[in-house]
């Protein structure tokens, strides 16, 4: 995406937009937390999804109790 183009009328308030450009393998730090589920490799996705699967169960069998 070019934005230095002058040729397209654009308000005075857009021209002064400064872009934020990195490749796309780095997020921005703000947009994926070092939390995220973005960041865990396969295995620990699969792992918490066995967890939080054994915990919802685990609620269902108590409240069928």
């Amino acid at each position: 995406m070019d934005v230095s183009r002058t040729d397209l009328p654009q308000p005075a308030a857009a021209k002064s937009v400064h872009m934020h450009v990195h490749g796309a393998d780095l997020p921005h730090p703000m947009q994926v937390p070092p939390w995220s589920i973005l960041r865990m490799t396969l295995a620990a996705r699969l792992a918490a999804a066995v967890a939080v699967s054994a915990v919802l169960w685990a609620i269902v069998l108590l409240a069928m109790r």
